[in-house]
């Protein structure tokens, strides 16, 4: 998913980094996860990881429930570009996964779920007493019916270098003024403000995404997302024009379009940068690959602290066509467990849908604060902003990646792409 949360990890289900995916055939492996003495075997497809040693240590993960409950899981994989445009013909077909792991969200398991290719889970989240958060779970219930777990979540924002803030004077930005003012003297020093790159398009979704959550909130995205408040409003046009605004100004780097996010997180990781916004999904890169001490805020509002834009990684799903509903049943009680959601914690770094006792836990500082950040806004009303492309069609996630990259090369203005995001919401 690298138009999207495609640097999130693959989901509650694989938990694995996704990255630039090729295409090619489902490769299937059960030399970690397959173990003598099953009773069942199920199929289990994942997106297509970048880390091979992730993948392994999943697998053998998954061993530790084969020998727990007889069922065998074979675990096959394809790059995620791939399995968008495959995955509906394998679960017609009947050959397909029993169980896969896929994106949240109406455009992903939501458009499956109104092909008729998912098994209804309403009456298996009472039976398990799966704890997930409400709004994660809301991201995987359709027409009334739950058909998935939630993928782990993911929070859009600002990771910042406190060195350099410290060095510079800087305190950590409350509001948009402050976060100009913050940048101006970055930019003073000699180093970029912002490692802002968009040479692959989705990047510009998250742009959006955090500036609109933090001057709309919460209730103004989902008006938006739901059709009752246009895209050409003036909120949406200041969203685009801020980007804009702090292009012209050298806030970013020098032809932003033109800077790939591997670029842009090299810019940060070498003290280049001070500032780089991303989503949590960065946490574990950021503490291999750093040696200062780093912070994470919600994008600031114009008149104050923002919020974080929020979203969901892929998660599991069952196929309505499987004949092993019992034993994939088991499987998913698996995956959504506590247990498996802290040893994701540890081993991949990703954040659980679900409350968990994060004591005695080996993470890192940020990771603890990301943690505890996030459990407390999904536990309250209002917590999270959206991110606007795992919620929207594939026509509107165009319309806006091709506009971001637009305004910041000066080929549209924002009026002019805020009306093509109002027409392609229609369509």
């Amino acid at each position: 998913m690298k138009l999207s949360l495609c640097r999130a990890a693959a989901g509650i289900a694989a938990c694995l980094v996704l990255a630039a995916c090729t295409g090619g055939s489902p490769s299937s492996s059960s030399d970690t996860s397959s173990q003598k003495g099953a009773t069942g075997t199920i199929k289990y497809l994942i997106e297509e990881p970048e880390d091979a040693a992730a993948l392994k240590a999943l697998k053998k993960h998954i061993g530790t429930f084969t020998q727990s409950s007889g069922i065998d899981v074979k675990v096959s994989t394809l790059p995620t570009d791939t399995m968008r445009t495959v995955l509906q013909t394998q679960l017609r077909s009947g050959e397909g996964p029993d169980v896969f792991s896929w994106g949240s969200g109406p455009g992903f398991g939501g458009a499956l779920a109104n092909a008729g290719l998912l098994y209804d889970l309403t009456d298996a989240y009472q039976k398990y007493d799966w704890k997930v958060y409400d709004w994660a779970k809301q991201r995987v219930t359709f027409n009334g019916k739950t058909y998935g777990i939630p993928g782990e979540m993911e929070t859009v924002g600002i990771f910042y270098n406190k060195k350099i803030f410290d060095r510079l004077g800087i305190d950590q930005p409350e509001s948009l003024s402050e976060l100009a003012t913050a940048a101006k003297r970055v930019k003073a020093a000699g180093l970029v403000p912002l490692a802002v790159s968009d040479k692959e398009g989705w990047e510009g979704g998250h742009l959006l995404s955090m500036a609109l959550s933090s001057a709309v909130g919460a209730d103004g995205m989902k008006a938006l997302l739901d059709g009752d408040k246009s895209w050409d409003s003036p909120q949406v046009t200041s969203s685009l024009s801020l980007w804009d605004d702090y292009n012209k100004a050298g806030y970013l780097p020098k032809s932003p379009t033109s800077v790939d996010y591997d670029g842009a997180t090299a810019m940060f990781y070498s003290g280049k940068a001070a500032m780089i916004p991303t989503g949590s999904w960065l946490v574990g890169e950021i503490d291999d690959n750093t040696s200062f001490p780093v912070g994470y805020i919600p994008f600031p509002a114009p008149d104050g602290p923002g919020i974080f834009a929020g979203g969901l990684g892929s998660g599991p799903f069952i196929s309505a066509n499987s004949n092993k509903k019992s034993e994939d049943l088991k499987f998913l009680n698996f995956l959504a467990s506590p247990e498996h959601g802290r040893w994701t914690v540890e081993n991949l770094h990703t954040i659980p849908p679900q409350p968990i006792d994060t004591q005695g836990l080996n993470v890192s500082p940020l990771f603890a604060k990301v943690l505890k950040d996030t459990a407390h806004l999904s536990r309250s009303s209002g917590g999270f902003g959206y991110n606007i492309d795992v919620l929207s069609t594939d026509v509107f996630n165009e319309a806006m990646f091709n506009g971001v990259q637009a305004v910041l090369t000066g080929q549209q203005t924002p009026e002019d792409v805020a009306s093509k995001l109002q027409d392609a919401s229609k369509q």
